[in-house]
């Protein structure tokens, strides 16, 4: 009887630890090892399930006319951070560390980097002024994010003139 507790509580512990959600660093390092193979750049995409601003930029990214341009231009990763009450397992563990690094820990959510494969920033989702673009929905935000990710990716015009107008649509 003995044994038998000790195995459901061993299962128990193994099937929660299975459950975990994947470190930060590890998210990051498949993503540029992705990236090397493939001679993309990574777009590293922090979010939460509760930010609608951050289902709107995933969304748009989905869309069938965005992620041809995003899959051939970029490996894209996300890292789960922020999340509140019951749903704080859904993050990535470090994840908040690794926005902090990156200079992310007061801008908001979404943010968004793009790396080369050596995880040297390329882009950050910055303006001119400080403030995180997060997903970019006005026009100003829409040029800034296409500039940034044309600079780190040589989009083309017909690319960014999608992106345009994907990001523009109310």
């Amino acid at each position: 009887m003995k044994y038998s507790r000790i195995i459901v509580v061993a299962a128990l512990l193994f099937f929660q630890l299975s459950l975990a959600q994947e470190k930060a660093s590890v998210v990051l390092n498949k993503a540029l090892t992705e990236a090397k193979t493939s001679k993309k750049n990574v777009l590293l995409v922090f979010h939460a399930s509760w930010c609608k601003w951050c289902k709107m930029m995933e969304k748009n990214m989905d869309l069938p006319e965005t992620k041809p341009i995003f899959n051939k231009r970029f490996v894209t990763a996300y890292v789960d951070v922020q999340e509140r009450g019951e749903k704080k397992s859904l993050e990535n563990p470090g994840g908040q560390e690794l926005m902090n690094k990156y200079k992310g820990e007061n801008a908001g959510l979404p943010f968004w980097l793009v790396l080369n494969p050596k995880g040297e920033v390329l882009a950050d989702s910055f303006n001119a002024k400080g403030e995180n673009l997060g997903s970019p929905a006005t026009s100003e935000e829409v040029s800034a994010f296409i500039a940034k990710l044309g600079k780190a990716s040589k989009l083309n015009k017909e690319e960014s003139a999608t992106i345009q107008k994907v990001f523009m649509k109310k």
